[in-house]
């Protein structure tokens, strides 16, 4: 039996908080994440499900392929990323026109680990404006 579809964001207000967060970088797309607060304590809510958002901007080419995208990044976290995400994170999948050319197993393997560690492994803010590091040499 195929896995069950995750928790969706469904309110602009969750997109903007995630949009907070931390931001992982991958080839197909741009994970953006937050642990959900429950607003009684500091800490995430460990028994609520993950939530996931999905998105593709009106830069990334028409519709047919923005909705490709979209699908293709939905289908890699039902099958495999919800399951490897934190319990009460949300996430939204920023995505971009690689998702279209890019082996699905590949993609797959790209959302489980950015969900998995999210920020890391060229996470983080380090957008435009941010402070290069000088090249050694």
């Amino acid at each position: 039996m195929p896995p069950e579809h995750p928790v969706r964001l469904t309110k602009r207000s969750e997109y903007l908080e995630v949009a907070r967060g931390a931001r992982t970088p991958r080839r197909g797309f741009l994970l953006q994440s937050i642990a959900r607060r429950d607003g009684r304590s500091a800490e995430p809510d460990a028994a609520a499900p993950p939530r996931f958002g999905f998105t593709v901007t009106k830069k990334i080419g028409n519709a047919v392929e923005r909705n490709r995208i979209r699908r293709r990044l939905k289908e890699a976290v039902r099958l495999e990323g919800a399951a490897a995400a934190r319990p009460g994170t949300d996430h939204v999948l920023v995505g971009r026109r690689a998702a279209l050319t890019q082996p699905f197993a590949e993609l797959v393997a790209d959302v489980v680990g950015a969900v998995r560690d999210p920020g890391g492994e060229g996470g983080g803010r380090g957008g435009r404006g941010a402070r290069k590091r000088p090249v050694d040499g």
